[in-house]
């Protein structure tokens, strides 16, 4: 069984979503960095703990990943880029998930400019966290396909349906490699 630790900024969807779908492995701790985001309701209704650290405090985040022994930190929505010092003190154990097919639309609104591109597919994409932003070696990516009547918010929802099957998918890969 792994320990995973998931960091978030947002309503938490994936969040739940890896807690509900990963049986083969306890998510120990919720980290999130904005004082008002629906992961906390969800992680008090889940009875995960969690804890709020500020974006600059990777000493802190640091010690209280060491002290919940985790195996895996899965960047669930997560919103802040994270420094090569948190990176390099957990190498090869943070994974994220991005709603694109990268290595195309790194960063931000990255479903809005798939979509400016004229893009026919997008999708989202589960990699290991480097140094570079979004910029880890890719470990599976999930197909969705752009339709002519789609908006951004549409295709949001489509690309997050297909999160919530690709993560925890990936999560128990790399369950296997343990």
């Amino acid at each position: 069984m792994m320990r995973l630790a998931v960091m978030c900024s947002g309503s938490g969807t994936n969040f739940e979503n890896i807690v509900n779908s990963c049986p083969d492995h306890e998510v120990v701790l919720m980290i999130h960095n904005k004082k008002k985001c629906g992961a906390i309701e969800r992680a008090n209704n889940l009875g995960i703990p969690h804890v709020r650290i500020g974006n600059k405090e990777d000493q802190q985040r640091t010690q209280i990943l060491n002290a919940w022994r985790v195996d895996l930190i899965v960047l669930a929505g997560y919103m802040r880029v994270l420094s090569s010092e948190f990176i390099n003190a957990f190498p090869n154990k943070i994974i994220n998930v991005h709603p694109s097919l990268l290595p195309k639309y790194k960063g931000l609104n990255a479903v809005e400019q798939a979509m400016d591109a004229g893009e026919v597919v997008t999708g989202c994409t589960v990699h290991w966290v480097t140094e570079e932003l979004d910029g880890g070696d890719i470990i599976d990516q999930s197909v969705v396909q752009i339709c002519s009547e789609d908006t951004v918010k549409s295709l949001t929802q489509r690309v997050q349906q297909a999160e919530y099957r690709l993560l925890p998918l990936v999560i128990n890969q790399v369950l296997d490699k343990f």
